[in-house]
């Protein structure tokens, strides 16, 4: 199986071979800002299963151990690597073919969400989790429950 994405204007192309370990929408004033939205929305694959296939993405936002890429051309947020772990890739859900099927099954920083803001999540964090209970929600996340 494989997952194709793109930024907006086609420049950058990316795929997995795998479904995504978890869904998220973040409502962290950060993700609200660099996605000019209420949230951000993210598919997390294991980082061995992502590759670039067309273009070079270039990194923005804040610099630091987070490390978010961008298309050069139309300067799309493509995707997230989390200074937790090099093991995994946050790609932006709204940029996948059928983005449809990535839903967010779980909200991170909803002390920070727009009154507004309604995302369908399953499960609420004020902030992020704990690391150690991410294989959990993962596990929940594929059984769906």
């Amino acid at each position: 199986m494989t997952i194709s994405g793109s930024c907006r204007c086609g420049q950058v192309t990316f795929e997995t071979s795998c479904e995504p370990v978890m869904t998220s929408a973040c409502h962290c004033t950060g993700c609200q800002k660099m996605s000019a939205s209420a949230f951000s929305l993210t598919a997390l694959f294991p980082s061995e299963r992502f590759v670039i296939t067309l273009g070079v993405p270039v990194l923005g936002g804040v610099r630091g151990p987070t490390q978010h890429f961008f298309c050069p051309n139309c300067l799309s947020w493509l995707f997230t690597r989390p200074a937790e772990s090099d093991a995994f890739v946050g790609v932006r859900s709204s940029l996948l073919g059928h983005a449809e099927r990535y839903a967010p099954f779980m909200e991170t920083w909803t002390r920070k969400k727009l009154p507004w803001a309604s995302t369908g999540a399953s499960v609420s964090f004020e902030e992020f989790p704990d690391p150690r209970e991410y294989p959990a929600l993962m596990a929940r996340f594929v059984g769906k429950g």
